[in-house]
């Protein structure tokens, strides 16, 4: 006779094995989760300035980010008939777009379109179409070709740097240029537009991971803690590195949220899971996991490391991630735990740590509302 052994949710159809299926969902925690977006989004409101953007007015991104922290939110209540002041932030976006495609203001050019193209294109309002496309098409020309044109002869070439083609092109801005052509497909092809050369980004993505079988530069780390992991570009590591003491040598250090950003940009370039490079960088996400700081840089960039890893763990729709020790976490559950613990009395997150604008409690906020956005459905 078919047994099934059901863990909190319904039974699946019997096929004469055991079953076990993932628990119901929590619906108490996941209405504080959303508790927490709403109390975020409330002070967000509270910090808008008179022109419509949050925090810095030459530098988009930031009204960028919080505008997707409302559009993201689990009951989609901010996706038609905007409030006066969301209202008020996407003309600003809008008022920063350029006839080139740049959605920018005073500086870091491609960062900045590419976030507020993001943006523009989750709002899915056809008025923003051709500023969408433009800021793709910008994006695609900005990928780097440092050596002989069309040969990928440095290990820059295929990335996207802060600014334009010509300058050197690091994972972080390649990571956001990449997000954004993926999520822009629609409006890019539909459009007939350039098309981004991605043989030649997972050669820049490729160039700046600690595995030696497939990155032969002098910088590449073999020590085991390093390994799969990644750096921020071809010769720099955030982290820093070690020199051997014997032959000079100077190997550079994985971190936590350069490798996330590494395992997304595989990810949206189509690599598989099962791939050697995807499989070295899980391993050493999980060999590193902690919810408690930035591996290998402290508090340092701390929230956008939970930021990314709430994407890319979502993108791989793992419920459960497994642990060096054999371990499985709920890594939804304890990582939007962890940000309701943070959370301060007037809604608001920051760190403590000022590195990379992270004392700042508007672009703060936004990145963990986007978290707990991600978070929320699989909760």
């Amino acid at each position: 006779m078919a047994t099934a052994c059901v863990l909190g949710g319904e039974q699946a159809p019997s096929s004469g094995n055991t079953v076990f299926l993932k628990p119901a969902r929590d619906v108490s925690f996941a209405n504080e989760v959303e508790h927490a977006i709403d109390r975020g989004l409330s002070f967000l409101l509270t910090q808008q300035q008179e022109g419509g953007w949050w925090s810095s007015e030459d530098h988009p991104a930031v009204s960028g980010l919080v505008l997707s922290a409302f559009l993201g939110h689990p009951h989609g209540r901010y996706r038609t008939n905007l409030p006066p002041a969301l209202a008020r932030g996407f003309r600003y976006l809008e008022e920063s777009a350029k006839p080139d495609g740049r959605i920018y203001r005073a500086s870091l050019a491609n960062y900045n379109t590419a976030i507020c193209a993001m943006t523009l294109a989750l709002a899915d309002n056809p008025d923003y179409g051709l500023i969408v496309q433009r800021a793709r098409e910008y994006l695609i020309r900005s990928q780097v070709d440092l050596g002989e044109p069309g040969v990928l002869d440095t290990p820059f070439d295929g990335g996207v740097g802060y600014n334009d083609k010509y300058d050197h092109s690091d994972l972080n801005n390649t990571l956001i240029a990449l997000e954004a052509i993926y999520r822009t497909r629609p409006t890019g092809e539909a459009n007939g537009g350039p098309r981004l050369n991605w043989e030649a980004a997972i050669h820049f993505v490729q160039s700046c991971q600690n595995l030696p079988e497939r990155n032969s530069q002098p910088w590449v780390s073999d020590a085991p803690e390093d390994r799969g992991g990644f750096i921020y570009m071809p010769g720099e590591s955030k982290a820093g590195g070690t020199t051997n003491a014997v032959t000079g040598r100077v190997a550079l250090r994985s971190y936590g949220s350069i490798s996330y950003a590494g395992l997304l940009s595989y990810l949206y370039a189509d690599l598989a899971p099962e791939d050697a490079r995807v499989a070295a960088v899980l391993d050493w996400l999980r060999d590193n996991y902690t919810l408690e700081e930035n591996p290998a840089m402290g508090q340092e960039g701390y929230y956008y490391y939970l930021q990314l890893m709430t994407k890319a763990l979502t993108a791989l729709n793992r419920d459960r991630l497994e642990l060096k020790d054999g371990t499985a976490v709920d890594w939804r559950r304890a990582l939007a735990m962890r940000l309701i613990n943070l959370q301060k009395p007037d809604g608001s997150w920051v760190n403590g740590n000022g590195r990379w604008w992270e004392n700042d409690p508007v672009l703060v906020t936004a990145y963990a509302i986007i978290s707990l956005d991600h978070l929320h459905p699989g909760l």
